[in-house]
């Protein structure tokens, strides 16, 4: 079900020069940049972006992030980054692949888990909401 092409998203940047450090590579903090970017892309594809999120009554912060770094990323490289949906049931697990857009090479490999949280009282949700299924066209 999660090869369903409603779970994936990608998009295409080009590395700009605010991003790079002193050594010319990406700065590292950057990259969850690049993630965020994607996962945007991904969550509103079937409409349950951070605006939508928010107006459901569900806050859904980052709680645990991973990235691994295969090579470096340099100014003006054009890359595109994949985010894809890898667990929804208990918490929104999304891996992200970034490739060189010119060689398809992977350079980048990660993770984000978020979490729900009821706006209203600020509880954590130790399942996710029927709104996250609904959205996403899954029964829980």
């Amino acid at each position: 079900m999660l090869n369903d092409p409603r779970f994936t998203a990608e998009v295409e940047l080009t590395i700009p020069f605010h991003d790079i450090d002193m050594m010319g590579v990406v700065w590292h903090g950057n990259y969850f940049r690049y993630f965020e970017i994607a996962r945007e892309a991904l969550l509103n594809q079937f409409n349950y972006g951070y605006q939508q999120m928010k107006a459901s009554g569900y806050l859904w912060p980052v709680v645990d992030t991973r990235v691994k770094y295969r090579s470096a990323l340099t100014f003006e490289q054009r890359i595109r980054v994949r985010a894809y949906i890898e667990e929804f049931e208990n918490r929104l697990r999304i891996g992200y692949d970034i490739f060189d857009a010119e060689t398809g090479k992977r350079t980048t490999t990660g993770y984000t888990i978020q979490v729900a949280v009821a706006e209203i009282n600020h509880e954590l949700c130790f399942v996710s909401p029927d709104i996250l299924f609904e959205r996403m066209g899954v029964t829980p």
